[in-house]
């Protein structure tokens, strides 16, 4: 059994019924949208645990190798299109401890039906990953500037329990980072596999927008109210 992710929490109201577990991007830490919830209109929903986990400090290949929090190595090439390369152990580790966050939000009494998984980047590839492969339905699984890593075994692991699930993805359209082409592909392929996918998308580099923010609050809304 791995150690439980250390994470900062907010909660909108005493007694939150429902869960929002938002994973940063490469090189930051649970820190990085903390801000944003003070953003988020959030009229019309419930109140609402955020949690916002560390990810674990590795090596980072397309970093020179230099330790930083990552949710899983990237190599040269990874964001060139070819999500085959991805660090497969290592996306894998993380989904094993996002599922550990879920079920201590079930153990503290949000069903999953109730838990919205989020990320940025490295953290919406594990957010993307993780919430379509995750046996229980989910509330909602909310996607920024990212794609679907691991792609080639996912028709084979996706889960019945969210098939229906709503799926929130944005890219901006400059992005230098993780390419929009990278980002509109998963986008396609969730579709075409049958997936609710609420796309936006921005004229932004590798960031998040006022626009966005905005969106974000009345996709929370619709998934948890």
């Amino acid at each position: 059994m791995t150690t439980l992710l250390e994470s900062i929490e907010i909660e909108t109201a005493p007694k939150p019924t429902a869960t929002v577990i938002w994973m940063h991007g490469l090189g930051a830490d649970g820190n990085d949208f903390v801000s944003i919830v003070r953003e988020l209109d959030l009229k019309g929903a419930p109140g609402i645990r955020f949690v916002f986990p560390h990810a674990p400090v590795r090596p980072v290949t397309i970093n020179n190798g230099h330790v930083m929090r990552a949710w899983y190595d990237i190599s040269f090439g990874d964001l060139e299109g070819n999500t085959r390369k991805a660090d497969e152990k290592g996306v894998r580790e993380s989904q094993a401890q996002i599922g550990q966050l879920i079920a201590r939000e079930n153990q503290r009494k949000i069903p999953s039906k109730n838990i919205v998984l989020a990320g940025f980047s490295q953290g919406g590839a594990i957010a993307l990953h993780t919430g379509l492969r995750y046996p229980e339905t989910l509330a909602g699984v909310m996607a920024l500037s990212t794609y679907l890593p691991l792609a080639d075994s996912f028709a084979q692991e996706a889960t019945p329990g969210n098939a229906k699930t709503s799926v929130f993805m944005a890219h901006g359209t400059q992005d230098p980072v993780v390419p929009y082409a990278m980002g509109s592909a998963s986008h396609a392929r969730l579709q075409q596999a049958g997936y609710a996918v609420d796309w936006h998308e921005y004229p932004m580099p590798h960031s998040v927008c006022l626009e966005e923010i905005n969106d974000i609050g009345r996709w929370l809304g619709k998934v948890l109210g």
